[in-house]
């Protein structure tokens, strides 16, 4: 199976072990919960739900008696999105974490949902929440949990001891997430005879990361040429094969099996260092094989404006080309000679264009006239011009 997905930029979910040091860090969070109040002003009753206790940066439900069975909505967006942690215990009616139901809370760094009935997490659940670094969810139902959620975090926490875990496939990805730390939380998983073991045995057969091959792994090609690249996967659960791209090129993608072909025609010089890459999924995780396309065409000035005066005079430009181009200047068809007073400054480069300035230090009338800019590679030539003014002639012969 294929998919093609926009590009998103953000880094694929890899299984990674932090060091110890976070235990200090958090060492506050993991015994006391989130401290309500403290130092913080607290939120007026009501824009707190009555349930729950909230700070200017926190919320607490940990009561019991009065329940809730979702994250708390506050008064406002902006209430919401100032809000740092969440602190949820002891509450028999909260079932699940889905899709929109943390979108208001962008800031979110810590979050606690403990001794809770929690048995499902949405694989969007966190999608707005790029700042989560901690997450407890300790003492719940969940019998299994998804990557998905987590692949465009930085989680330096998370804890799921006792949690009715299966020692299935799907919950792999755990063992290997959280390598030796999953002994020292005693993370257990529950085999089919009802028997718990160890998370870190846990092996089993036909379980495994998939592999992503893109080839050639690299390109060099003209604008306006035609390539093919070819996707490789291979895993066990068979992996899903994605495509993830954004182009301006037309391309057509043809797939059999594990094996995915993409056919680019006509090359456009727009798509020059742009990523393409082919990533394989299964339920233990995804790995990715990328490029860069490096597409050679000749240059372009899609930018010569009239000169600006700043702290020195700067006549700007925007100038595209692979390779990069040579850049001439010229007053009055003559040849400018760079130096400490006139140069050429790159100030700013992105995929496809240089963007800069002719700059003058303290030109006078002598300066004044026509310039043209020459930009030249190896596959062609453009130029422009454009008229600049600095300072009046001081004998009134006119202005170049």
């Amino acid at each position: 199976m294929s998919a093609f997905r926009p590009r998103r930029g953000v880094d694929l979910f890899v299984p990674w072990r932090g060091s110890g040091s976070w235990r200090c860090l958090w060492w506050s969070v993991c015994v006391f919960g989130v401290t309500v109040g403290s130092g913080d002003p607290w939120m007026s009753t009501e824009a707190c739900p009555s349930s729950c206790s909230c700070s200017s940066t926190r919320i607490s439900c940990v009561d019991p008696e009065r329940g809730i069975t979702a994250f708390p909505v506050l008064q406002s967006e902006a209430e919401m999105e100032n809000i740092t942690d969440i602190y949820i215990a002891n509450q028999s009616s909260f079932s699940s974490i889905n899709d929109k139901d943390l979108h208001y809370y962008k800031n979110l760094r810590n979050l606690t949902v403990t001794n809770s009935r929690l048995t499902y997490v949405s694989k969007l659940a966190f999608l707005d929440n790029i700042k989560l670094q901690y997450l407890n969810l300790k003492d719940n139902n969940l019998s299994s949990l998804t990557w998905r959620p987590f692949k465009h975090l930085n989680i330096s926490y998370l804890t799921l001891s006792g949690n009715p875990l299966h020692c299935s496939c799907e919950n792999m990805w755990i063992k290997l997430w959280l390598g030796e730390e999953a002994d020292t939380q005693d993370l257990r998983c529950i085999e089919d005879g009802g028997a718990r073991k160890l998370l870190s045995r846990l092996n089993l057969p036909y379980c495994e990361v998939p592999t992503a091959t893109l080839s050639p792994p690299k390109v060099t090609i003209m604008e306006g040429d035609n390539v093919q690249l070819t996707c490789t996967t291979a895993g066990v659960p068979s992996p899903e094969l994605i495509w993830d791209m954004s182009l301006f090129t037309n391309y057509v993608i043809e797939t059999s099996g594990q094996i995915s072909v993409l056919r680019l025609s006509n090359l456009s010089s727009s798509d020059h260092n742009s990523r393409i890459s082919c990533i394989a999924e299964n339920i233990v995780g995804d790995r990715e094989s990328s490029l860069l396309l490096n597409i050679l065409f000749p240059p372009k000035i899609t930018k010569l404006s009239d000169a600006i005066s700043d702290h020195h005079w700067c006549i700007p430009f925007s100038v595209s080309g692979n390779p990069q181009p040579e850049l001439q200047w010229y007053r009055n068809d003559v040849e400018v000679t760079e130096g400490q007073y006139i140069m050429t400054m790159i100030h700013d480069i992105t995929e496809r264009e240089y963007h800069g300035c002719l700059q003058l230090d303290s030109p006078t009338h002598i300066n004044n006239g026509r310039y043209r800019l020459v930009a030249k590679n190896r596959y062609g030539t453009d130029r422009k011009e454009v008229d600049a003014h600095f300072m009046v002639e001081p004998w009134g012969k006119g202005e170049f």
